[in-house]
C-alpha cells in the first residue's frame, strides 16, 4: 500500500508541476520575445542610441483590422528610408465610420524576424488602448530606431529592408468591461 500512496503522490506532484509550467510559459515565452527579437517582436527603449550610421534601412508600414473591427485603418506613409540608429516618426490614421463609439488595441510585429530585436519603439499609439468617437478620425504617430548593433549580427547585417505591421482588434469599453465584471443579476452603475 505504501507503494501505492507514494506513486499518487508523484503522479500528483507530476500534475501540478505540469499545470504550473503551463502557466509560466505564456509570460516567458513573452520575455524571450521581448529580448530576443523573436518571431519579430520589437522593442521599447526611452531613447534612441548616440550613434548615427550613415547605412540605411528602407521601413514598410503595414495596417490590417481583425475581423469584424469596424474601423478604416492605413499608414500614413507606405514607406520611408531611415539613417540606422536615427530616431523616425510615423503615421497611421484610424477612422471610425459607425454611429457607436468603438475601442481598439493594435497588435503588431516587424519582418524579417532577424530586425525584431533591433527595432525599438520610444513611442506607439499601440501602448495604450485607443478609442475613437463616431466619425472620428485620428493620426497616431510611432517613433521608432534600428538599432546600430544590427549591422554587426550575422542575419541582421544583410537586412536592407523591415515592414512593421499592425494589426487593430476591437476591445470592450471601460463600462462593457464593467458589465462583463458584475455577477449575473447585478447592474453596474
Amino acid at each position: 500500500m505504501t507503494g501505492q500512496k507514494r506513486t499518487a503522490g508523484y503522479l500528483v506532484g507530476v500534475v501540478a508541476l505540469m499545470a504550473s509550467l503551463s502557466f509560466a510559459a505564456v509570460p516567458f515565452y513573452d520575455w524571450f520575445c521581448r529580448v530576443t527579437g523573436f518571431g519579430g517582436t520589437t522593442g521599447v527603449a526611452d531613447a534612441a542610441p548616440d550613434t548615427i550610421l550613415e547605412q540605411t534601412v528602407v521601413v514598410k508600414f503595414d495596417a490590417s483590422l481583425e475581423r469584424g473591427m469596424p474601423w478604416t485603418f492605413r499608414p500614413v506613409q507606405r514607406e520611408m528610408t531611415v539613417r540606422i540608429g536615427e530616431n523616425a516618426l510615423a503615421f497611421y490614421e484610424a477612422y471610425n465610420p459607425t454611429d457607436r463609439v468603438v475601442a481598439g488595441t493594435a497588435s503588431y510585429n516587424v519582418t524579417p524576424d532577424a530586425a525584431g530585436g533591433y527595432f525599438s519603439k520610444i513611442a506607439c499609439f499601440c501602448f495604450t488602448e485607443q478609442v475613437l468617437q463616431p466619425g472620428e478620425r485620428v493620426e497616431m504617430p510611432v517613433s521608432f530606431f534600428v538599432d546600430p548593433e544590427m549591422v554587426k549580427d550575422p542575419e541582421g547585417q544583410f537586412v536592407k529592408e523591415i515592414t512593421l505591421s499592425y494589426t487593430f482588434y476591437e476591445t470592450p469599453l471601460p463600462e462593457e468591461q464593467a458589465a462583463l465584471a458584475a455577477p449575473a443579476g447585478e447592474t453596474v452603475n
